[in-house]
């Protein structure tokens, strides 16, 4: 299957589904009442870069437009010069900051380096280069290590005039508390089922409309998460996800070694296979506390006590983290996945 993602959120005209954030913002254009700081944050792949560069793109485009009464979008025609140098990274008043790609690993680091973090201090330091503002972006703030960190606070605790620092988190608990109490919180919510079919439609119109539907089931409002698994023959993984918990209790271990053959060729394999077992044991769970199981899940259920289900999550999460982590055979960890699912660890 081709890949398919949605339009770089730099690039990206299309934000659904966070109206009532777009309208905060836009109201604090029109009011004058800019923070200096604001912190988006919500589930990975529901837009929050995408509403960053929507309101970025705004606050530069001009006073005409900033002061605007019309309408209650902070959208921009994609033919407008200023959506056209956000999108092309040529606009002298922007600065994106996030992980830095590694030719050598061909692969994105694992922090943000303090030094692209003290690239924003002088960048806002300056004049705006066409009299209006400064507008820095820190996408995947949760990926700020200590010293970056502490970078950017220093940033935070003397901010410059006409200058805003946005920062899209996806783990607003991996931040330093005095970093999100000098900022404005926005928090976006996943998005709506209905939302999440319509862009499915616009981003991926060659898949029936089962596949679809599925896919709004698997990705719980991301519509990022839901594209990622497309992509990555997800639907086929979680179709094996869902036999093997309907099938227990009678799993075999070697069930282990028959779903490491299955998916052993897919790149993102393992890592489907174990977020969508984590996602539909939180579901159980979760549905089960609320007095919304459905027949299967109460049946599952039934199988453990509901702690020993909670354990089991904590304990693939585990597994799932250091096999990425520490590159450990995926094989192996498929095997041990299955055993801790079964109760009948080796």
């Amino acid at each position: 299957m081709r890949a398919m993602f949605a339009p770089d959120p730099r690039a990206n005209p299309i934000l659904l589904g966070h109206e009532t954030a777009e309208r905060a913002l836009l109201d604090a254009i029109r009011q004058g009442r800019m923070h200096h700081a604001l912190l988006i944050t919500g589930p990975e792949g529901i837009g929050k870069a995408t509403l960053a560069y929507r309101f970025g793109r705004r606050l530069l485009a001009g006073e005409q437009l900033r002061t605007d009464p019309r309408g209650d979008s902070l959208a921009l025609d994609p033919a407008h010069p200023v959506f056209r140098r956000v999108m092309a990274g040529g606009h002298a008043d922007m600065l994106t900051v996030e992980r830095a790609f590694d030719e050598k690993s061909k692969r994105y680091k694992r922090d943000i380096a303090v030094d692209d973090v003290r690239r924003i201090n002088g960048f806002m330091a300056l004049t705006p280069a066409e009299g209006g503002w400064r507008v820095a972006i820190v996408d995947g703030a949760e990926d700020l290590n200590q010293a970056s960190a502490n970078a950017l606070l220093k940033i935070l605790e003397e901010p410059p005039a006409r200058a805003v620092l946005i920062l899209v988190c996806s783990a607003p608990g991996r931040l330093l508390p005095t970093i999100r109490s000098r900022c404005r919180r926005l928090r976006l919510p996943p998005l709506p089922d209905p939302v999440m079919a319509r862009l499915l439609k616009d981003y991926a119109p060659e898949l029936s409309q089962d596949d679809r539907d599925r896919l709004v089931t698997l990705a719980e409002g991301s519509i990022g998460r839901a594209l990622t698994v497309a992509a990555d023959d997800g639907i086929a993984v979680a179709a094996l996800v869902d036999n093997l918990l309907a099938a227990l209790p009678n799993v075999p271990l070697s069930r282990g070694h028959e779903v490491a053959d299955a998916l052993g060729r897919n790149e993102n394999g393992f890592h489907l296979f174990t977020a969508q077992l984590i996602a539909g044991i939180a579901a159980l769970v979760r549905d089960t506390v609320r007095g919304r199981a459905d027949p299967e899940q109460q049946r599952l259920v039934a199988l453990r006590p509901l702690e020993a289900w909670g354990e089991l999550w904590q304990g693939l999460l585990r597994v799932q983290d250091e096999t990425e982590r520490f590159a450990l055979d995926k094989r192996q960890a498929f095997v041990s996945c299955v055993a801790m699912l079964t109760g009948k660890m080796t």
